[in-house]
C-alpha cells in the first residue's frame, strides 16, 4: 500500500500543506466512494477520484465531466491519492505541488461493470456513479496516442444524459460539502470566522443535502455490525437548524417549512447553534394507517412529530464522513435533554439481532425496518450500507388515468404506472382505500389529456379509461404482482406530494451484499435461483447423498410450473429443515414472520372458530423462495383459496404396515382403482416418495367437505370389511399390523397430503411423482424417483394434469350404489 502512495507523498511537504498524508488504507466492506474536486492550480481542472484497492485512482479532467453522450473529455491519469483526500477541501500553498484552491465539487458511490484490474489493463474502465451531480453510466478509455497517462472520460447513453456539454459544470459552482464557491474557499473567510469563534460562530443554518436512501432487500442483515430501526410510514424530511429558526426540506429538496408549520418550535430544545438532521415527519395521533393519519394532520392542522435518526452536521462540523456509530453517539448526546414525548424525538435503535427485530416489527404492525452498517459514512445516494426490509408490499406509482364510476363518485379506480425503460409503464388499478375527501381531492387535481400516457395498457382497460397528465404520485399497498407485472388488490394509502412523478420507478429487492465486485468472478453467480437468493447454497440438506440446498432450490425451479398448476392457490403446510436433515426438522402450517413476499398469506377460520394465518403459493418462484427458507416438503389442501369450502379432489393415501411389501401396496392401489371404476369414477395414481401410493380423483367444485369425506370414509370401510386381513379404515396403529391403512381422513377440511413433485425429507431425496397405471405396475418402489429422474420426466406430459382435466362428481346414483355395498 505504501508503494502505491509513494509518488503522492514524495510530491508534498506536509509541514506546509493541509492535504492528508498518504497512509495505508484498508479495503472496506461498504460501497466504493468516488469524488470530483474542482482544482484551480496552474490551470483550472476537475480531479475525478475512484476508490479502489486501498487508494483513490485519480484522473485530471481539464474541461470537467460532460453529460452529453459521445463527448470525449481528456482525462490525464495522475498519481494515486489516499482515501482521506476524497473529502479534502481547502487551499494548497502556491509553492507546493498542485498549489491552488480545491473544492469538493461532487461525491457519492461508484460501481464497476466488471473486473477493475482487467478493465484498467485493457484501457476501458466502465462504471456507474451515483453522486449529488454526476449520475449514470460512464467510461474511461485510454487514448491510444497519448501513452499510459492519457485517457478519455465519456458519458454513456442513459436517463442522465443531457444535450449541453457543459450543463454540469455551468449549473454547479459551489461545494457539495460546505456550499462555498471557489472565491470563498480561497479566502477561507467563513472558515477563519468559525475557527476564531466570532459572534456568528456556527449559527448559520446548513444548506440542503440529498439524503441517504436505503436499498430494498429480502432479509434483515445479521451480525453486530448492523443497527436496526423501525421504518416509518410518513414523510422523509431534513431539518436545517440555525439562528433564524428551522428549515424543513423533503427528500427531493422542496421547502416544506410552511407545510410542517406545526413543527416550528419543535427544535428549540436542541443545545446547539446549528445542525442538519435527517428524519421522518409523522402524525402525533395515529388513527388508521400512519400515512393517512399524517395526511389528515397536514390538511386539518393536526400535531406532528419529527422522528430524528441521523445527523449530518453540528455547529459547522461536517459529520457525514464519520461512521454511523459515531454519528449516532453525537445524536444521542444532542438529544440527551430533549423530552421523549414531545414533537421532536430520537428513534430507537438496536444493534444486532436483525431477523428477530424484523419479526417483532412486523408483529407490531410496522411497515418494516431499516438496517444501517455501523462503520459506514453518510452518503447522499442509495446505498447498500443502508438496507430496508418491508413487512408489506407498498410502492409509489404515478396516476395516468382512471376508470369512470357508474355511481355518484368521480372515478371507480385509478390507473397507475411507473417510469421504466421507454416511458411510463402500466402497473394496474387501484380501486379501494379512498375516503370521500380523497376522491374529491384527487379528481380536482387531475389535468385531462386525450391520449394515454402509458407505453402499454390492456385494451379492455383502455377502452373506457379517462386519461390524465402523469404528475400525481400515490402510495399503494397491494398483495402481489401478477404474472404480467400488474398489482393485485391495490389499495390507496395517500398522495406523495414530496416526490416528483419522473422519479418514480419500480423498487425490487436487491441482493444484500455490500461488497463491491472486485473481480470478474464476482459477477458469475450471485447465488440466485428463479430470482431468489439462496443463502448457504452448499449446505448438505441430505448428508448421505450429498444433496445441497442449491440442488433442492433448482429442483423446485424445474418443477415450478407444474407445481404451481397443481398446488398453487392451495393452503400449504411445510416440512422445514433449515440446517438440513442432520438438524432440527419441524412441520409448519401457519404463516410466521420472516417469510419472503413470494409466499402469500390468507386468514382461515379453524374448528374452534378462531382465525389463523395460512400460507399459499401463486407462482413458480414461491416454491423456490420456500426452499430458501429451509422447506423440503410441501403438503396441500384439497381445495383452493378462492373456494375453500369446495374441494376439487378426493384422495386415498394407502399406507402399508412395516412388514408388507411393495407388491402388496401396488395390488391395493389397483383394487381401489377398480372399486372406484365400478362406481363410475376414474382415478389417478401417485407414488409418494415414501412407501405408499395416493389414489386420487379430480372433482367438480360442487360438493362440500362433508360429502367428499363421507364418501371416502364409506368406501374405505367397505373395502376393510370385505377384506379385513388386507385393509383397515381406522387410524389405530394396533389394528394396522400386517394391513394397509386406507387413509380417508385426508379428505377432511384442513387436512393435507404431500404435493406432486415435492421432495421428501428422507435419505436419498426421493420425490412424490404422479404416474400412469401401466407404469405403476412396473415400478419397483414408491421412492423410485430422484430429483434427476424427475428432470428427465419433465419432457413428457404430466399424468396428474392430464387426469385433472376429467372433473367428476359424486352423483346420487353413485352414493346409492356405495350405500348398497356398505349395507352388505
Amino acid at each position: 500500500m505504501a508503494d502505491k502512495l509513494k509518488d503522492y507523498n514524495e510530491k508534498r511537504d506536509f509541514r506546509k500543506t493541509k492535504e492528508p498524508q498518504g497512509k495505508a488504507g484498508q479495503t472496506r466492506d461498504s460501497d466504493l466512494w468516488f469524488s470530483v474536486q474542482k482544482h484551480d492550480a496552474s490551470s483550472l481542472h476537475y480531479d475525478l477520484r475512484l476508490e479502489w484497492d486501498g487508494v483513490l485512482l485519480s484522473w485530471a479532467v481539464p474541461k470537467g465531466p460532460s453529460p452529453k453522450t459521445g463527448d470525449k473529455r481528456l482525462a490525464q491519469r495522475t498519481e494515486d491519492h489516499p482515501y482521506d483526500y476524497g473529502d479534502f477541501e481547502g487551499t494548497i500553498p502556491e509553492d507546493e505541488y498542485g498549489g491552488g484552491t480545491v473544492m469538493l465539487w461532487d461525491r457519492g458511490t461508484w460501481t464497476p461493470r466488471g473486473d477493475v484490474e482487467q478493465m484498467l489493463e485493457e484501457g476501458n474502465l466502465k462504471f456507474d456513479v451515483s453522486g449529488d451531480r454526476m449520475e449514470g453510466g460512464w467510461a474511461l478509455v485510454r487514448f491510444k496516442k497519448g501513452g499510459d497517462r492519457a485517457w478519455l472520460l465519456i458519458k454513456e447513453k442513459d436517463d442522465h444524459t443531457q444535450d449541453d456539454s457543459d450543463a454540469l459544470t455551468a449549473e454547479y459552482r459551489t461545494s457539495v460539502k460546505t456550499g462555498r464557491d471557489m472565491d470563498a474557499i480561497a479566502h477561507d473567510a467563513e472558515a477563519e470566522e468559525l475557527a476564531e469563534g466570532g459572534p456568528d460562530r456556527d449559527r448559520k443554518a446548513p444548506k440542503f443535502r440529498k439524503p441517504q436512501l436505503a436499498t430494498l432487500v429480502d432479509d434483515a442483515p445479521e451480525g453486530d455490525d448492523w443497527a436496526h430501526e423501525t421504518k416509518f410510514d410518513g414523510y422523509r424530511a431534513l431539518a436545517a437548524v440555525g439562528k433564524g429558526g428551522v428549515t424543513l426540506w423533503t427528500r427531493g429538496g422542496k421547502d416544506w417549512t410552511q407545510k410542517f408549520a406545526a413543527l416550528a418550535g419543535a427544535f428549540d430544545p436542541l443545545p446547539c447553534d446549528a445542525c442538519l438532521l435527517d428524519g421522518e415527519v409523522m402524525a402525533a395521533k395515529i388513527k388508521g394507517s400512519p400515512f393517512s393519519s399524517l395526511q389528515r394532520a397536514l390538511s386539518n392542522g393536526g400535531d406532528l412529530v419529527f422522528y430524528c435518526f441521523d445527523i449530518l452536521s453540528l455547529d459547522g462540523e461536517d459529520l457525514t464522513g464519520q461512521p454511523q456509530s459515531d454519528r449516532r453517539a453525537a445524536l444521542e448526546k444532542l438529544f440527551a435533554d430533549v423530552p421523549g414525548n414531545g414533537p421532536l424525538r430520537i428513534t430507537d435503535q438496536v444493534v444486532g439481532h436483525g431477523p428477530e427485530i424484523f419479526r417483532a416489527a412486523c408483529k407490531q404492525g410496522a411497515e418494516g425496518i431499516v438496517s444501517k452498517k455501523l462503520s459506514s459514512p453518510y452518503k447522499s445516494t442509495r446505498s447498500k450500507a443502508w438496507v430496508k426490509v418491508k413487512c408489506t408490499k407498498r410502492q409509489e406509482f404515478v396516476v395516468g388515468g382512471f376508470s369512470p364510476s357508474d355511481k355518484d363518485r368521480p372515478f371507480s379506480s385509478l390507473l397507475v404506472g411507473e417510469y421504466g425503460e421507454g416511458g411510463l409503464r402500466y402497473r394496474g388499478r387501484v380501486g379501494t382505500g379512498f375516503s370521500q375527501d380523497d376522491l374529491k381531492a384527487l379528481s380536482s387535481g387531475f389535468n385531462s389529456r386525450k391520449t394515454s400516457p402509458f407505453t402499454d395498457v390492456p385494451n379492455d382497460i383502455a377502452q373506457d379509461a379517462e386519461w390524465v397528465t402523469p404528475e400525481t404520485v400515490v402510495e399503494v399497498e397491494f398483495t402481489e404482482f401478477t404474472a404480467d407485472g400488474h398489482i393485485r388488490h391495490g389499495a390507496y394509502q395517500g398522495t406523495r406530494g414530496d416526490k416528483a412523478a419522473e422519479d418514480v420507478s419500480l423498487e425490487t429487492p436487491k441482493v444484500q451484499d455490500p461488497d463491491p465486485p472486485k473481480t470478474s468472478s464476482a459477477a458469475k453467480d450471485d447465488g440466485r435461483v428463479a430470482g431468489e437468493r439462496i443463502s448457504s447454497p452448499e449446505r448438505e440438506v441430505f448428508p448421505t447423498s450429498g444433496c445441497t440446498k442449491l440442488d433442492l432450490a433448482r429442483h423446485y425451479e424445474r418443477v415450478g410450473e407444474r407445481l404451481t398448476e397443481i398446488a398453487g392457490h392451495r393452503p400449504l403446510s411445510l416440512l422445514r429443515a433449515p440446517k438440513g436433515l442432520s438438524g432440527q426438522t419441524f412441520f409448519q402450517k401457519h404463516a410466521s414472520d420472516g417469510f419472503p413476499d413470494a409466499i402469500q398469506d390468507i386468514e382461515i377460520e379453524e374448528k374452534d372458530s378462531q382465525t389463523a394465518t395460512y400460507m399459499y403459493a401463486t407462482r413458480p418462484e414461491s416454491f423456490v423462495a420456500a426452499a430458501q427458507m429451509g422447506t423440503i416438503e410441501f403438503h396441500i389442501w384439497g381445495s383452493r383459496t378462492d373456494k375453500l369450502e369446495r374441494p376439487d379432489r378426493m384422495i386415498f393415501d394407502l399406507d402399508p404396515d412395516e412388514g408388507l411389501g411393495w407388491d402388496d401396496t401396488k395390488s391395493a392401489a389397483f383394487d381401489l382403482r377398480d372399486r372406484l371404476d365400478d362406481l363410475g369414477i376414474a382415478a389417478g395414481a401417485m407414488v409418494t416418495g415414501g412407501k405408499g401410493i395416493h389414489v386420487w380423483v379430480p372433482l367438480r367444485r360442487s360438493h362440500g367437505w362433508d360429502t367428499v369425506k363421507g364418501f371416502a370414509k364409506t368406501l374405505a370401510h367397505v373395502m376393510a370389511e370385505a377384506e379385513p386381513d388386507r385393509f383397515v379404515a381406522t387410524m389405530s396403529k394396533a389394528k394396522r399390523k400386517g394391513r394397509i391403512f386406507i387413509d380417508w381422513p385426508r379428505n377432511e377440511r384442513g387436512q393435507t397430503a404431500i404435493a406432486p413433485y415435492s421432495v421428501r425429507a428422507r435419505e436419498g431425496a426421493p420425490v412424490a411423482v404422479p404416474v400412469e397405471w401401466p407404469e405403476l405396475k412396473k415400478l419397483e418402489a414408491a421412492n423410485t424417483f430422484t430429483m434427476s429422474a424427475v428432470k428427465e420426466r419433465l419432457e413428457d406430459p404430466c399424468p396428474y394434469l392430464a387426469r385433472a382435466e376429467d372433473l367428476q362428481s359424486i352423483t346420487k346414483n353413485t352414493v346409492e350404489k356405495l350405500e348398497d355395498w356398505a349395507a352388505g
